[in-house]
C-alpha cells in the first residue's frame, strides 16, 4: 500500500485531536475530488506502518485516527488498512477510528467478505458515499457533499438501523 500523506495532528478530519492517514489509490474517480492525485495507486510513498505507529504512540494529545484517501476500503487497500487499525488499537486501545469511504455502508456490507466485515467492526465512525460535486456544501461538517453520511458504525451494525453520528 502506498501512502498519499500523514498528518500527526488534525481537528478537521473528525472529532477531537486525531492523526490522519491518507492512503493512495481510489477506483471512484469522483469529479471535483479534493485529493485527485491520491486516486493513483502508485502515488506517494511506501506505507511504513512501524514509523506511523511510533508517531501515534509518541503523541499524547491524540484521541483517534482518521483513515482517508484515496480509498481505504477498496479491495486493494483494505487488508493492510485492517492490519493497521488492529495495530493502532494494540498501542492505543481506546483510540477512536474514523474512516472515509466512497463506498456506501450498504455497498460494503453487500461484499459479504470477512476482511470488509472485520474492518467495519474495527471502525467507530464511517463517512460514506462518493463525493458529488453537484451536492457540494462548503460548510458541512466533516464531509464534502450532502449525500455523504456520518455513521456511528458500532450501534448501526449492532441494531441494523442507521444511526447518524452527532457532530
Amino acid at each position: 500500500m502506498k501512502m498519499a500523506g500523514f498528518y500527526d495532528e488534525s481537528i478537521s478530519n473528525g472529532t477531537g485531536w486525531r492523526a490522519v492517514l491518507f492512503v493512495s489509490g481510489c477506483p471512484h474517480n469522483c469529479p471535483g475530488c479534493h485529493n485527485k492525485e491520491a486516486q493513483n495507486f502508485n502515488y506517494g510513498e511506501d506505507f511504513n506502518e512501524e514509523e506511523i505507529l511510533n508517531r501515534i504512540k509518541d503523541n499524547s494529545i491524540l484521541k483517534g485516527i482518521t483513515i482517508s484517501g484515496g480509498e481505504p476500503l477498496c479491495k486493494e487497500n483494505i487488508p493492510e488498512v485492517l492490519k493497521f487499525i488492529k495495530n493502532v488499537k494494540k498501542i492505543k486501545p481506546n483510540f477512536n477510528i474514523w474512516c472515509y469511504s466512497g463506498y456506501t455502508l450498504e455497498e460494503l456490507l453487500d461484499r459479504k467478505d470477512t476482511v470488509t466485515n472485520e474492518c467495519l467492526n474495527e471502525i467507530d465512525v464511517l463517512v460514506d458515499g462518493e463525493f458529488k460535486q453537484d451536492l457540494k456544501v462548503p460548510n458541512l461538517k466533516f464531509r464534502g457533499s450532502s449525500n455523504q453520511r456520518i455513521i456511528d458504525l458500532k450501534p448501526t451494525l449492532k441494531t441494523h438501523k442507521f444511526i447518524e453520528f452527532n457532530v
